[in-house]
């Protein structure tokens, strides 16, 4: 019994330490957190009102109609253009109030309603990043994340916690150790992923790639290997929690490295920023040391000795480096902080100990986060807290919960099974009163030709073309309808008393990706999907067609 024990304490300890997190890696978590929905609302106002407001071919009505369920959000408060702009204000002060961690948990919280109501608000123009982050955000609601760098640890009545180790942590590690682990699950279904075959066909893709893919487009066998890393690399993800002290900063900064090529080479809107918060989390007190430890060495250290020579001239015509610390410049500032309005909430501060020392608060607790959990996914998954029946079967509801929250996290497909070998553009032929035919979604003369050299040029922003992508799988079927009556209106208006347009019909090109093809599209074989034929105004739709095209039979295009 006695080694027993020993021996389940001596587990228990080496579990604690697995997801034992710094309060200055909780500091930096928020502050990404912050920054990331700053960023993404500064891009989202780009489409404000194509995506945001009835003006647009998104409606709060077609948003709803994707949702299948009377989803909860903010955002249908209101279809005025000037409150949806009022809500993004608030959405942003929220967010700054989560960057400085002036009532951190409550920011935090407040700051999940907001992203998860703008999210409904437009489902077609969203990616597994979005839900990682509403993930990520939601786990951070458990985490002391203004336990230093914050405004609130300035009022602070208690020593700081060096780290913390607690449900919330190990929840929100495991949070990306399941996605990158089921999603390397998905894609052992295929034999393209554990050979690097998928990268090469991924990277073919000129719809989705940038920047230094086109380079890399020329050395395929790179390529492979990049692409039988990163499959490992998911498969062993739960290493990132095994793991401890430099080995663990150590292939923090392999993941690392392997978004960061992402970000600069596939255009899949903030996955890449968005996992890079969350592999925040995995740097250790280790960590800091070491960046102590080398800031030290550079003499750039608050706690250093005396400077270097070189240092001590830059800091001589440095006025400001000549100050330890920022508050010795400008000692208004921690006055500033402390004389902000607090409330006096006395069992937050106790909240911790009590938890810790009493089962019936610590079951409660444990009870709350369970519903707040189903409540979550509920919504996420649009399962339907709201239905068409006036009563509610609690028992059934948290059953769809859990159901929802397990089908969640088991759902991280990214590429998989398959990756995508298609790529893809839109050519919308439409025709005017007085007989011009023309490609009005690319702006040209009608043409099925390619519209870029590289596709993903097609789409101003990245939301836009997961947007397309809503289109061409006309996913709900309004979704077109309402998109070409829209081209329509805005056509017609800006040629008001001109050549108005009378018919539209919407294409999505499809081009089959080879190795053999990757740089050479001239070569791959093409074919043509109708999408919705539409009449403008009171016209019957009809389908157009280029005759070019459909002169030549090894096109595959009508």
């Amino acid at each position: 019994m006695v080694l027993a024990a020993s021996a389940t304490a001596t587990l228990r300890a080496a579990l604690r330490e697995r997801v034992r997190i710094d309060t200055r890696t909780l500091a930096l978590f928020r502050i990404a957190l912050a920054l990331l929905i700053l960023v993404d609302l500064f891009l989202r106002a780009r489409n404000f009102s194509y995506f945001y407001t009835e003006a647009g071919p998104v409606p709060q009505s077609l948003a709803t109609a994707a949702l299948s369920t009377d989803a909860p959000s903010v955002y249908f408060l209101t279809t005025d253009p000037t409150g949806t702009a009022a809500l993004f204000v608030v959405h942003g002060v929220l967010a700054v109030l989560l960057l400085v961690g002036y009532y951190t948990r409550v920011a935090t919280a407040l700051s999940l309603v907001f992203v998860l109501s703008l999210d409904l608000r437009n489902p077609l123009v969203l990616s597994y990043a979005d839900t990682l982050f509403v993930w990520l955000l939601f786990w951070a609601i458990f985490l002391p994340l203004g336990e230093r760098w914050s405004i609130d640890a300035v009022h602070a009545d208690r020593e700081r916690r060096a780290s913390v180790a607690s449900i919330g942590t190990a929840l929100a590690l495991l949070q990306m150790i399941t996605m990158y682990t089921v999603n390397g699950y998905h894609k052992s279904g295929s034999t393209l992923w554990p050979s690097g075959e998928a990268a090469v066909l991924v990277f073919g893709l000129d719809d989705m790639t940038f920047l230094l893919a086109d380079s890399l487009h020329a050395v395929p066998s790179l390529l492979q290997a990049g692409g039988f890393a990163w499959y490992y690399m998911l498969c062993l993800s739960g290493l990132l929690v095994l793991a401890r002290g430099r080995l663990r900063t150590g292939l923090v900064s392999i993941y690392m490295v392997a978004h960061l090529s992402f970000a600069v080479t596939v255009r899949i809107g903030a996955f890449a920023f968005v996992a890079l918060a969350g592999l925040i989390l995995f740097l250790q007190s280790s960590f800091w040391d070491d960046l102590s430890a080398v800031a030290q060495r550079l003499s750039l250290s608050t706690t250093s000795g005396e400077p270097t020579t070189a240092n001590r001239a830059v800091r001589t015509r440095l006025p400001l480096a000549r100050h330890h610390r920022l508050s010795d410049r400008l000692p208004a500032l921690p006055a500033i902080a402390a004389r902000l309005p607090r409330l006096e909430l006395e069992y937050a501060a106790t909240l911790g100990h009590r938890l810790r020392h009493d089962p019936a608060r610590t079951a409660m607790a444990a009870i709350i986060a369970i519903g707040v959990v189903i409540a979550l996914v509920s919504v996420l998954s649009a399962g339907g807290l709201v239905g068409d029946h006036d009563e509610v079967d609690p028992v059934a509801e948290i059953e769809r919960g859990a159901t929802g929250f397990v089908d969640h996290q088991t759902e991280w497909s990214i590429f998989a099974p398959e990756p995508r070998t298609t790529d893809r553009y839109y050519v919308f032929p439409a025709v005017t009163a007085s007989g011009e035919r023309l490609d009005v979604y690319n702006d040209r003369e009608l043409t099925f030709d390619r519209p870029y050299e590289n596709l993903q040029q097609q789409y101003e922003t990245y939301r836009e073309r997961f947007y397309m992508n809503s289109v061409g799988a006309t996913e709900p079927p309004e979704t077109t309808a309402l998109l070409a009556e829209h081209i329509c209106t805005e056509w017609n208006e800006a040629h008001d008393g001109g050549d108005e347009l009378t018919h539209l019909t919407m294409y999505q090109v499809q081009e089959e990706v080879t190795r053999e093809t990757i740089g050479t599209p001239d070569e791959r074989e093409r074919s043509a999907v109708v999408l919705h034929r539409h009449g403008c105004g009171d016209n019957e739709p009809i389908e157009i067609v280029d005759s070019e095209w459909n002169n030549d039979n090894e096109s595959g295009l009508p």
